[in-house]
């Protein structure tokens, strides 16, 4: 929070840093409490982890959002004549209090085809019924940079989500802050109807990006 802090400072920005504290429930609030004591904004779990009931105890005692990680989400899903649907699996977690869920990524590294990506972040933006119009906030995950920015707009028409990117940024051969700036142009260029390629052109970052990642 020191890094987070000092950035907000600098920039008037505060970044959101979802600190994973998935444990047993009273390690939670501990660490929950800790979080929001130093001035976070967020907080993780993991969704198969702590359980329906590890995070309905940890949605009633917290104040910050809850970031859910999905991971094991595979073992869930894969066999068609075992897995869950995603749309119905996810509505057992936002009713339990989630606030982001992950739905993998377009053209991701793991088993999961793109429409399947798209129909589970338009679930999450869907509320659960007329009476509460309240959605969740997708979160587009694995493998993803500024090649899938373009891709994920068309799909979903909204930017009503979380892209995160932990090699689009890191690996980006001018350092993180230019790994950075590739996604915020891809994105600005995505939702202004400019092409990658043309956008590219005007932005060091993003062709960086493009000749890295493609």
């Amino acid at each position: 929070m020191e890094v987070v802090n000092a950035h907000a400072d600098r920039t008037g920005r505060k970044v959101m840093y979802a600190f994973n504290l998935t444990g047993e429930v009273d390690e939670m609030r501990r660490r929950h409490d800790l979080v929001a004591e130093l001035g976070g904004t967020c907080v993780m779990a993991s969704a198969n982890s702590v359980g329906l009931t590890g995070l309905l105890a940890l949605r009633r005692h917290a104040r910050l959002p809850i970031h859910l990680h999905r991971n094991g989400w595979g073992y869930l899903s894969r066999h068609p004549a075992l897995g869950f649907d995603y749309a119905a699996w996810s509505a057992l977690w936002r009713l339990a209090g989630a606030d982001h869920l992950h739905v993998n990524g377009l053209r991701n590294k793991f088993c999961e085809p793109d429409d399947s990506v798209i129909a589970s972040a338009r679930a999450l933006l869907t509320p659960l019924s007329p009476a509460d119009p309240a959605t969740a906030m997708p979160v587009f995950s694995s493998g993803q940079s500024a090649l899938q920015a373009h891709g994920t707009w068309a799909a979903l028409g909204t930017p009503d989500l979380i892209f995160a990117a932990g090699g689009g940024i890191m690996g980006h051969p001018m350092g993180p802050g230019a790994g950075v700036r590739s996604l915020q142009d891809a994105w600005a260029a995505a939702m202004a109807g400019v092409s990658l390629e043309a956008a590219a052109k005007d932005s060091p970052a993003l062709a960086a990006a493009v000749a890295t990642y493609s």
